[in-house]
């Protein structure tokens, strides 16, 4: 009885230890595709406009404020609209240079549901390092798109 309480105890301690960590898996916060990734996941998933603005530069942020909403600024600016998405970072021309240096080129892929259909897309995000802080600066349009 000793020993099943035992085992009993460590299981439950080692479960408690995987908690569900939301942050967990996206990448190290020094680089600009976490924090571009974090920008987008806070208007798409939890339209959160606080959250975006804090990693926006402030010439963005002045844009988003005008849009009032995260759903107004991304259907009217970003082009873009999810009910709810997944956004990966596209690591095909990653540069460790440019993660090092003041500026930085970010890709992204979207992958979402829009009433009941798949939506996927891709963005390219401008980053601006200040004070070993990363910022998004501007959203390039679809290369792609007509």
């Amino acid at each position: 009885m000793k020993y099943l309480s035992l085992i009993f105890a460590l299981a439950t301690l080692l479960l408690a230890g995987c908690g569900n960590n939301e942050e967990a898996g996206r990448g190290d916060k020094d680089t600009p595709g976490y924090a571009a990734t974090m920008y987008f996941d806070a208007l798409y998933n939890r339209k959160d406009m606080n959250a975006a603005l804090k990693l926006a530069t402030p010439r963005l942020a002045r844009i988003m404020r005008s849009y009032g909403t995260p759903s107004q600024f991304t259907r009217n600016l970003v082009n873009m609209q999810y009910d709810q998405v997944t956004i990966e970072l596209d690591m095909t021309n990653k540069s460790l240079r440019e993660q090092y240096g003041k500026k930085a080129k970010v890709n992204l892929i979207f992958t979402g549901q829009l009433h009941g259909d798949q939506v996927d897309d891709m963005r390219s995000v401008q980053m601006v390092n200040r004070k070993g802080d990363w910022y998004v600066d501007k959203i390039n349009p679809d290369p792609y798109a007509r």
